[in-house]
């Protein structure tokens, strides 16, 4: 097996067998072996650690170094690992076995899912200030902080959406006012036309046009005599003075 390219100490007993890669053998200078070893165990349980978050696996990982150093990572337990391998092992020859082996496997998976819920409804419980009195000091200053940041982004969406509802309704009232004056304009128009065919019909002269009727001073109309007066005439005609 060859790996990627990386620095090969000095004094190292490894040699090239092409570009970017390394052959893999027992490396002599012992310094050199245990920088190596560090680097690589330190990856080793990145990668593993990463490959039980990333795909919910689970994983057990055991190490010894050279001088007998015991080295660990296990997402759950490695002795809990160890024993569902064994069982495992041992089902792969027992077909009852086997069904056995996956019902542990789903009730473990249905407690671990039975837990999950039980803390999420605890929490919620405690944002809604019910069942405090099982919670630490800490416990509730931690509870504190996450509602004081909670209700602070509910308040500033709150604020967002009121002052967004607030232009709205100011854009909505002169689109509405700019609507009422179009349609005033409109009724202005109609009543004008409205108007000039009125005027239009022959007989129907408004009084408006009716010139005033003027009198010469030494004239006046019969209508304006007294009945008893010695200058009225039957015929109703303008007397002149003379």
């Amino acid at each position: 097996m060859e790996f990627p390219n990386e620095a090969i100490p000095e004094g190292c007993s490894q040699k090239k067998t092409g570009r970017g890669k390394i052959e893999i053998k027992r490396i002599e200078n012992t310094t050199n072996r245990q920088v190596t070893f560090c680097k690589r165990r330190n990856g080793l349980l990145k990668k593993a650690y990463e490959l039980s978050v990333l795909c919910d696996a689970e994983v057990a990982l055991v190490v010894f170094s050279s001088r007998g150093r015991l080295y660990e990572y296990a997402n759950n337990s490695v002795r809990g690992t160890i024993d569902r391998y064994k069982k495992a092992c041992a089902a792969s020859t027992n077909p009852e076995s086997v069904s056995e082996a996956n019902t542990q496997f789903y009730q473990q998976e249905a407690s671990k899912l039975k837990r999950q819920i039980r803390d999420i409804q605890n929490l919620n419980r405690h944002i809604l200030g019910e069942a405090l009195s099982s919670l630490s000091l800490k416990e509730l200053k931690n509870l504190e902080s996450r509602l004081e940041k909670g209700l602070s982004r509910v308040r500033s969406r709150k604020h967002e959406t009121l002052f967004a509802d607030i232009e709205f309704m100011q854009k909505r009232e002169i689109e509405l006012q700019n609507h009422n004056n179009f349609l005033r304009a409109k009724i202005a128009e109609h009543e004008k036309a409205q108007q000039r065919q009125q005027d239009m019909i022959p007989g129907n002269v408004c009084e408006s046009t009716i010139p005033p009727q003027s009198y010469d001073r030494n004239f006046f109309p019969v209508n304006l005599i007294d009945s008893n007066n010695q200058y009225s005439n039957q015929d109703q005609t303008a007397l002149q003075l003379v």
